[in-house]
């Protein structure tokens, strides 16, 4: 019988070159055991409110009488909702075509496209273009968007820093380009050379490779680092020489846990050093609703900036987002609200801060608790979280369980994580599913579950990881960088 066109071995052999290990082995390992009746601990991926972050109450307030506008013409909203809350409603319904069950415009909706330039303007110092602003369903869906205006083909090159999201590695996959990857430093905070990335580029060009842009995650996902200024500026020149395009994804910028260096956009930067590079570098930046103290995952707002993007181009990327109609309404408010929240003197202003800020605060202790929990643990090695929402300890495992690995067909770290889930029910990302370098093995696990859960997630680590080394360990020397 001849294959049909959805018949595995006929499928786009692209999709199934596709890995995404965050919802990989091991988180379908912990769905079969959470259907089992076993408490498990997700902290595999980001995702603030499955892990019992509370929702800010001012956007859900704003959002809930858009959803039922209804309510608005109820003599009685007023007991109900905050007069503030009840303004912007209105504010954001009048933007709308037909309300939140009306398509917007591809682009997202003109009013909200303004309130984020508003907002990068006041952040960064420089006025922002609302037409070279793209609401989208997640940052995910824009950088996917982006990467496939990109790629041509297998030949085309984009580098990564390495440890990686994955996301990027599979949307090249997807697309049939090539990744081309760029080692951070563990040693020096998960630093970044500049001289790594001319060798990377290097080296893909003597395979053939076209590299086209660069990706910088910052903060890190999963190192949780911050770059510095100079990095950047580091980063923009090398770019220029390059002819590369710059993808910044800056989803993490609301998650700093330091002062030392808090987040600064890469737009910024290009903006400080002046013509000529600041007219001619194309950068294209991200950002969402998902992280932060938002942590509106499950909503689906985010936006992309284009910088010194030609119209044309511009144009074709709009006409590629057309295709899908509209990004959700509702996410495109929650982004709204995000960029241009109450201000001082508001009625829902001092509840806003104590909100946003009791969560800030709480995720700073929080990676202070898991870094020196994980840096009190046997043959654990970990670097302080600055940013982001994750720790990326690495893992120093004895040649045994290298070996018993093996014999059972894991590649180590996966061994050590579905060991670990099985022990205590935490979820963990391990580190091959982001890249590190050859015989260095890492997890990535989120700061994110509730603080007065911490200490005992913590002890029961360390508990399972005295355990496993003293199972494996024989003295003989451990994998290490």
């Amino acid at each position: 019988m001849s294959n049909k066109g959805l018949d595995y071995e006929t499928l786009n052999e692209n999709v199934k070159k596709v890995q995404y290990a965050v919802r990989g082995e091991l988180y379908l390992r912990a769905s079969e055991l959470q259907k089992e009746g076993k408490k498990i601990i997700f902290t595999n991926v980001g995702n603030p409110h499955a892990l019992g972050q509370k929702p800010l109450t001012f956007p859900r307030q704003v959002v809930a009488l858009c959803q039922a506008p209804f309510l608005l013409d109820d003599p009685n909203v007023g007991l109900v909702f905050p007069a503030d809350a009840i303004e912007r409603a209105k504010h954001y319904l009048s933007l709308t075509s037909g309300g939140l069950g009306a398509y917007s415009d591809s682009r997202g909706l003109p009013g909200i496209r303004k309130e984020v330039a508003e907002f990068i303007g006041r952040r960064d110092g420089y006025p922002s273009d609302p037409e070279l602003i793209f609401l989208t369903d997640g940052a995910s869906k824009g950088v996917m968007q982006i990467l496939n205006t990109i790629i041509r083909g297998e030949k085309d090159g984009i580098l990564v820093p390495v440890p990686q999201y994955p996301l990027y590695s599979a949307a090249i996959a997807l697309f049939g380009g090539s990744l081309v990857p760029y080692f951070l430093e563990e040693t020096a905070n998960w630093g970044l050379d500049v001289n790594n990335l001319h060798s990377s580029v290097a080296q893909a060009r003597s395979k053939g490779i076209t590299v086209r842009a660069m990706v910088i995650i910052n903060p890190g996902n999963p190192t949780g680092q911050c770059l510095s200024e100079a990095n950047l500026k580091e980063i923009l020149h090398f770019c220029d020489q390059q002819n590369l395009v710059l993808l910044g994804d800056e989803v993490y910028q609301q998650n700093i846990y330091q002062d030392e260096r808090p987040f600064i956009s890469a737009r910024k930067v290009l903006m400080d050093m002046g013509p000529p590079i600041s007219k001619e570098l194309q950068l294209v930046s991200f950002h969402t609703v998902s992280k932060g103290y938002w942590g509106e995952c499950g909503q689906r707002g985010a936006y992309f900036e284009m910088t010194n993007i030609p119209p044309e181009t511009v144009d074709e990327i709009y006409k590629v987002a057309s295709i899908s109609l509209s990004p959700n309404v509702p996410g495109q408010i929650f982004l709204g609200l995000m960029v241009n929240p109450p201000k001082p003197g508001d009625i829902s202003y001092l509840q806003f801060m104590r909100e946003s800020k009791g969560i800030l605060e709480s995720l700073r202790r929080r990676a202070q608790i898991m870094t020196d929990g994980f840096n009190n643990c046997r043959n654990v090695v970990c670097n302080f979280t600055e940013g982001a929402m994750y720790s990326f300890p690495q893992i120093r495992l004895p040649p045994k369980a290298i070996e018993a690995a093996k014999k059972a067909g894991k590649v180590p770290d996966v061994f050590y994580c579905l060991k670990l889930l099985e022990a205590t029910g935490i979820s963990t990302v391990p580190g091959s599913g982001f890249g590190q370098k050859e015989g260095v093995f890492h997890l990535r696990t989120t700061i994110l579950p509730a603080e007065e859960d911490m200490p005992a997630i913590m002890e029961s680590f360390k508990k399972f990881n005295d355990e496993f080394m003293e199972q494996y360990e024989d003295h003989r020397g451990y994998s290490r960088m």
